[in-house]
């Protein structure tokens, strides 16, 4: 039991230092005073307006506390783990791909290993657009194991994921869509586990856990590591805990055709279709399940550019769904009220920054235009820079306890690099949601853009590339491999 004190002890610090800037943020918007002759009215709208804003910071701070606590020492659900055995539905894997050469064969060298009936198995690479060698490569594996692999190659149509998978489901009738990014390397018996839900005709998409495979590369990756591990150990596990409202991510899941067609299919014109889906299966009675034991391994980023790139098109996705969905969901009577209000808050996730940003503009404005009345102005100041700097940092005090739950405490030791993360995810989402709202008011359409792959050439990948497909011995393989190399 020892060896959990440091793990313990950080989470209690971080939450004694948490909760009392929170206090006095809330202390600090009590305490009224007259407004100056000279600014009435702008000084009344200014204080509300922060108040508004320290509420709504406040609210976040809570929901994270309550997602924490649910997690270390609420009831734990996951009520189709165990499910080994069944009538297994047929299973159309799409493996999303745009130039993807370096990561694809990796893909789906690990996908012709699964645990799934093979008769019920359909593996099809969604090869959308690319201009490298990520065709070759997938039509070679195809060749090598013949009847595993039925390729898609998509060479034109509206670019994205969501349409790209539009064009790919009007391919398939199986009864079950599981779909991974080109980068993921699944475990053999994630299929199964992914689908097992799915006997629960209430379900319409389950999602599994997200775990970086590249953890050890630098600083960025290590911090990306503790980031994946709040979101999916507490804040997750906790939302499929507590029945609130477990999103669909994307990749590492599975959707129930039916449910799917019964909402309109994939919608092209979001470059978040993930987010998009889960409230759509919400507002129609349909239910997303998260499991957290259904591990599958992902590559992050490995610069910052590129992780500012990756942070900017959630932002701008999410929001995009926001906007589609939020009064909708809000006014939704069929949904339970902790639905509406945990969907409300999860769609408005995005807009905390910007919102932070305002914040510490009023209170700054607050405090030099209140003069002669400098104790309301200096504790506004006061209260939004001690809840920036502490309490907005709930967050990792979810990460704390990932650590501790995933039983590896050396971890917690990088927690306060996670400052440096939030100030980078601060600054970006604020740019994205600027830039986005300018956009709108041009009628710019959103566009995708896909995340840049950092691998090096793996033994499979570089048996893609051979004309015998097949794989190098390990011995061969020592010397660090390129495409260019090989294809001489």
């Amino acid at each position: 039991m020892r060896a959990h004190f440091p793990a313990r002890n950080a989470i209690m610090a971080g939450l004694s230092a948490i909760i009392f800037p929170v206090l006095a943020s809330a202390q600090a918007l009590v305490i009224e005073a007259p407004p100056p002759a000279e600014h009435p009215l702008l000084l009344r709208i200014l204080t509300i307006m922060l108040a508004t804003i320290v509420v709504m910071l406040i609210v976040f701070t809570a929901r994270h506390y309550v997602f924490t606590f649910a997690r270390l020492f609420g009831r734990q659900r996951q009520p189709y783990l165990d499910i080994e055995a069944g009538n297994w539905p047929t299973v159309v894997v799409f493996i999303a791909a745009h130039n993807e050469e370096l990561v694809i064969a990796d893909s789906l060298t690990a996908l012709l290993e699964v645990d799934y009936p093979r008769d019920r198995l359909i593996l099809m690479p969604v090869n959308d657009r690319s201009s490298d060698d990520t065709r070759m490569i997938i039509d070679r594996i195809a060749a090598a194991n013949p009847g595993r692999l039925n390729p898609f190659h998509r060479t034109e149509g509206r670019p994205g994921k969501a349409a790209a998978l539009r064009d790919a489901t009007a391919l398939v009738s199986a009864e079950v869509i599981v779909i991974f990014d080109a980068d993921y390397l699944p475990a053999r018996g994630l299929i199964k586990q992914l689908v097992a839900p799915l006997f629960d005709p209430e379900v319409a998409a389950v999602m599994g856990r997200v775990v970086p495979l590249n953890v050890g590369h630098n600083l960025l990756t290590r911090l990306l590591d503790l980031e994946r591990a709040g979101g999916y150990q507490v804040d997750q596990a906790a939302r499929m805990n507590l029945g609130l409202v477990p999103q669909y991510g994307g990749t590492v899941g599975a959707v129930r055709r039916r449910a799917l067609e019964e909402i309109g299919g994939w919608d092209v014109d979001m470059l978040a279709e993930d987010t998009d889906i889960t409230f759509r299966f919400l507002q129609n009675g349909w239910k997303t399940v998260y499991q957290n034991r259904s591990e599958c391994y992902e590559e992050v980023p490995e610069t910052w550019r590129v992780r500012i790139g990756q942070i900017s098109r959630w932002s701008r996705g999410h929001n995009q769904v926001m906007k589609k969905n939020l009064i909708k969901l809000i006014f939704n009577s069929k949904l339970r009220r902790r639905e509406r209000v945990d969907g409300a808050i999860l769609l408005g996730v995005f807009m905390m920054s910007p919102i932070l940003v305002v914040g510490w503009a009023l209170a700054t404005v607050l405090f030099f235009i209140s003069p002669q009345h400098w104790v309301l102005g200096w504790l506004a100041f006061f209260a939004l820079v001690a809840h920036s700097a502490l309490g907005n940092n709930a967050a990792f005090f979810e990460i704390a306890a990932a650590t501790y739950l995933d039983g590896n405490r050396n971890r917690i030791r990088l927690l306060p690099m996670s400052m440096l993360g939030f100030l980078v995810s601060m600054v970006t989402i604020s740019k994205a949601a600027v830039k986005q709202l300018m956009d709108y008011f041009r009628r710019e359409e959103l566009i995708w853009h896909k995340t840049e792959r950092f691998r090096r050439m793996t033994i499979a990948t570089s048996a893609a590339y051979v004309d015998t497909v097949a794989l190098i011995p390990v011995a061969e393989a020592a010397a660090p491999l390129t495409s260019e190399s090989i294809k001489t």
